[in-house]
């Protein structure tokens, strides 16, 4: 089967890495070409449109940074549903909207094609080892269609329902892994002014109830001081955005989403939209007078998971 991947950023290009790697037919497009330079150089093919890409492609990939992104990639007069056709399969790999993503979801079934949204979650340095999560919204028949590709990608593949569960579970991760964050830009700050060496109070939290995959990525990342965890404050926005869309629509008060919602408002408007979102503690260290790092701490993150196909975890 030939794969067409639309969207080679910061995880849209490692989870096209681990196709090419692996042996997929693949085609690829980039809104600038030179991004799928080494793609093409690697063996994989080019796709002048999405259209085209659709027609060539049985399965199309897009990842792309936001719903109205998406949006205008599918629906172009050049667009993907201009050349999709029966049996083929459209796979959101972004984090969007479930309403989005189910209206588009419609177009694509009017053409006898079948949609999948198939959000990504743990890290960028996990997208490049092919170690990520996968949740999978879509009907069953297709979801085990789409599995031996989803199983390149990740090891942890989770079918969670209908089109559209994956969005709002995916969401929901997000909304987890942003508070976690600020808890621990302000667990590091008083570690650092109540006079803690920083390496053993990492060591501490790791090792203790505090522990989280937020602390064991994102706390290196600040404390080696590149703090790059290739995700940007406008992205973290948009995600509990989408979270808190959910909650309204649903009819659940929040407290403290629109807490960190401002919190993340006021740290875009400090540092800019593109600031790395681990940065978020910057709002601490300014107003406390203190730079949180730890010399000589570990400079890149560490996946301990080796790079081999997937599994399944299925309801």
């Amino acid at each position: 089967m030939k794969v067409g991947f639309i969207g080679l950023g910061n995880v849209g290009g490692k989870l096209a890495g681990s196709l090419l790697r692996n042996g997929a037919d693949l085609v690829v497009r980039d809104l600038n070409k030179d991004t799928a330079r080494p793609f093409l150089d690697g063996g994989a093919a080019w796709a002048d449109s999405p259209k085209e890409m659709a027609e060539l492609c049985d399965i199309v990939i897009t990842c792309l940074p936001s719903p109205a992104a998406c949006a205008a990639v599918m629906e172009a007069e050049d667009g993907i549903l201009a050349g999709l056709s029966p049996g083929k399969i459209w796979a959101e790999m972004s984090t969007t909207d479930s309403t989005e993503v189910g209206r588009l979801g419609k177009l694509v079934e009017a053409k006898g094609a079948s949609p999948v949204d198939c959000p990504v979650s743990g890290g960028c340095h996990r997208a490049a080892t092919g170690n990520i999560a996968i949740f999978a919204g879509c009907e069953r028949e297709t979801f085990d269609r789409l599995l031996p590709f989803l199983t390149i990608l990740g090891r942890r593949v989770l079918h969670t329902g209908p089109l559209g569960s994956a969005s709002v579970l995916k969401v929901i991760t997000n909304y987890l892994a942003t508070a976690n964050l600020v808890s621990v830009a302000e667990a590091l700050t008083v570690a650092g002014k109540a006079g803690l060496d920083l390496g053993m109070a990492f060591e501490g939290i790791k090792i203790s109830s505090g522990n989280s995959f937020v602390h064991e990525t994102e706390s290196q990342v600040i404390l080696n001081g590149s703090r790059n965890i290739s995700f940007t404050m406008d992205l973290v926005l948009k995600d509990i955005g989408l979270f808190q869309s959910v909650a309204d629509k649903v009819g659940v008060p929040l407290e403290l989403n629109p807490l960190l919602i401002k919190i993340f408002e006021d740290g875009q408007d400090r540092y800019g939209p593109r600031e790395w979102s681990s940065n978020i503690i910057r709002r601490l260290e300014d107003a406390c007078d203190i730079h949180i790092t730890a010399p000589g701490f570990p400079a890149e993150l560490v996946d301990d998971e080796p790079e081999e196909p997937g599994y399944e975890v299925s309801r």
